[in-house]
Parts: structure tokens; C-alpha cells; sequence
């Protein structure tokens, strides 16, 4: 009986120290799982939101190339045009007016309503009606410190220094003959006196079928540029106008 019953304490101790130096696998799985969750991976039970918000927290931004700024091209462009609004505004005869192409700052409109009203060119106007002539500029990502492109769109114009296209063979328009002091105003009345100059007329039957394009314009200006880059710049003769 005494045998017995020391049997069966042994037995009980041992069972104890068993239990408590090998936990049941349900509470060591238990008791691993927010260790496991420490390095922000999924934890049992947790959304797809809040993992994802656990990550962004723990994932530093990479560095990428930044968007190129082209705020120095925006606020000239911007400034000059509430300007030229603001004048347009104060007169109801203005030399010029302006216009955004679909509201694009860097694409405008220009309608040069006046030129010098003893020119042939002037009473061309009056006489076949025409109110103004048509502009298109187009301003680069490097604008002011690089020229606008500038062509005529509509009248067709001869002689006046317009080429094909529309192309303007004016100095101030090249890279060579450009200042970023020069304004939209400036390159507007200097286009407006070099078709006096130039002896321009409005072309009342076209002389060939070559279109007045801004692809023909591009053409025209880049050997316009080339030929100036190579001897210089030269007035061309009024026949080449």
C-alpha cells in the first residue's frame, strides 16, 4: 500500500515537471504569433488594409527623377499675358490681341490687327476685308532663353520675309538673334514692321499649291536657321522674301 501510494506520487510529479517544461502546441503556436507579426508581415485575423498601411509605414520612398520644372517658361509666359490682356482690355484699337490654343499657356494665338496705314499691305486688308493677320507661337521648355516659333496662318502672305508655310525669316526669332529680354509685345511689332519693310502683300491667287502648314512652316525655319548658322546672317533680297 505505502509502495503504492509513492508510486503514484512519483508518477504526479513527474507529470507536473513534464507539463511545465513542454507547453501544449496550441499555446506555443499562440504565443509564437506576435513574435512572427514583429517585422510587419501578416498578422492572423488582419485586413488587407491594415497590412498594407503597416508596410507603407515600414517601407522608406525610393528617390526617383523629379519632374522637369519649367516654372521659369510658366510665370514669364503668365506675366506677359495678363499683361497683354490688361492693355487689350484699356483699348478698343489694339495694335494686336492674344489668345490661348485650348487653354495652353505655352501655345497662343495672336491676331496683329494694325500695320502701317500707308503700306500696300494695309490697303490689301481694307480692300479684301481681311481684320487682322493670323499667328500661331509655340513657346519651347527652355523659353525665355530660347526664341518662340512664330509662323503666319492666315491670309497667305508674299514677300513681307514669309516663307513657306508661314515661316518667318526674321533675326530675332533665331537662336542667334534671340535675347530672354525680348516679350511677346516686342516680337509681335517687329514682325509687324519687318512685313512693311519686306514689301508684303496679301496673295490674292495662290501662285502654287504648296499649303500654308506648321509642318512646311518647321521645314522652312530649320534651313532658315541652318543657312544663317552657316554665313551669317544676311537681309535676303525682297524677291526672296
Amino acid at each position: 500500500m505505502t509502495m503504492s501510494r509513492s508510486k503514484e506520487k512519483v508518477v504526479s510529479s513527474l507529470r507536473k515537471i513534464f507539463k511545465s517544461k513542454n507547453p501544449s502546441n496550441e499555446e506555443s503556436a499562440d504565443e509564437k504569433k506576435p513574435s512572427e507579426a514583429v517585422d510587419g508581415t501578416a498578422r492572423h485575423g488582419d485586413s488587407p488594409g491594415k497590412r498594407m498601411r503597416r508596410l507603407e509605414k515600414k517601407i522608406k520612398p525610393t528617390s526617383v527623377n523629379p519632374t522637369p520644372d519649367y516654372s521659369v517658361r510658366a510665370r514669364r509666359l503668365m506675366k506677359e499675358y495678363k499683361e497683354i490682356q490688361k492693355m487689350q482690355n484699356c483699348k478698343n484699337d489694339a495694335v494686336f490681341t492674344v489668345e490661348l490654343i485650348n487653354d495652353n499657356l505655352y501655345e497662343w494665338h495672336a491676331r496683329l490687327h494694325t500695320v502701317d496705314p500707308d503700306s500696300k499691305l494695309a490697303k490689301d486688308m481694307v480692300e479684301l476685308n481681311v481684320p487682322f493677320i493670323l499667328l500661331h507661337l509655340t513657346f519651347p521648355d527652355n523659353f525665355p532663353f530660347a526664341p518662340p516659333f512664330m509662323r503666319v496662318v492666315e491670309p497667305h502672305i508674299e514677300k513681307g520675309y514669309v516663307m513657306d508655310g508661314g515661316a518667318i525669316c526674321m533675326e530675332l526669332l533665331t537662336p542667334r538673334g534671340w535675347a530672354s529680354a525680348y516679350t511677346v509685345e516686342a516680337v509681335l511689332m517687329q514682325f509687324a514692321a519687318s512685313l512693311v519693310k519686306g514689301q508684303g502683300r496679301i496673295m490674292r491667287k495662290p501662285k502654287n499649291t504648296k499649303e500654308f502648314s506648321r509642318r512646311r512652316a518647321e521645314e522652312a525655319f530649320r534651313s532658315l536657321v541652318k543657312t544663317h548658322e552657316k554665313y551669317g546672317w544676311v537681309t535676303p533680297s525682297l524677291s526672296d522674301g
